[in-house]
């Protein structure tokens, strides 16, 4: 089993000290899904809810996220970020609105939790202002899509590069 680098010698939690370790460029890519009614879908691309442009609001809501993720979580690095995107797709048959963050840095310690922040924190906008229209939805599947970047190098989550295969055959969505 790995060693879980927030645990120091007697198991207790600590932040990782990251002094020592150079500065390279990483990226982290995340996902996730949203899952409503199909009308729910349909009124969010319309952009007709009460609460306005859902996916708009959604958007700076993620990145707002990504950017104080060190403040959120109790052991990440507060980070300069130097580039954050969030793309949406919606898929009204499926009733279901994915949402992708990447997040770039310069920097001694990666970007994986800064992007699954700001997937959460998009999927929770989305919830929030759909909520009057659809009680039921469910937020699913965030999860690190790849990672670049430090000593351990690139990770790619292999299911999701066959389900990314077979999705685009146009152009993307978003």
């Amino acid at each position: 089993m790995t060693k879980l680098t927030h645990l120091d010698k007697k198991g207790k939690s600590r932040m990782v000290d990251v002094s020592a370790k150079g500065e390279t460029l990483r990226e982290a890519v995340a996902r996730g899904k949203v899952l409503m009614k199909p009308e729910t879908v349909g009124a969010v691309e319309e952009a007709i809810l009460s609460k306005g442009d859902v996916l708009a609001v959604a958007k700076i809501a993620g990145i707002l996220a990504a950017k104080k993720t060190g403040d959120l979580i109790p052991l990440c690095h507060p980070l300069e970020l130097t580039g954050i995107e969030i793309v949406f797709s919606t898929d009204r048959a499926k009733g279901e609105i994915t949402i992708e963050a990447k997040v770039k840095t310069v920097g001694k310690t990666g970007v994986e939790m800064e992007a699954l922040t700001a997937v959460s924190a998009a999927a929770l906008t989305i919830y929030d202002m759909c909520k009057a229209a659809d009680r039921a939805m469910v937020l699913t599947d965030i999860k690190l899509i790849r990672k670049s970047g430090g000593r351990s190098g690139t990770f790619i989550r292999k299911e999701e590069d066959r389900v990314v295969k077979k999705k685009r055959p146009g152009p993307p969505r978003g």
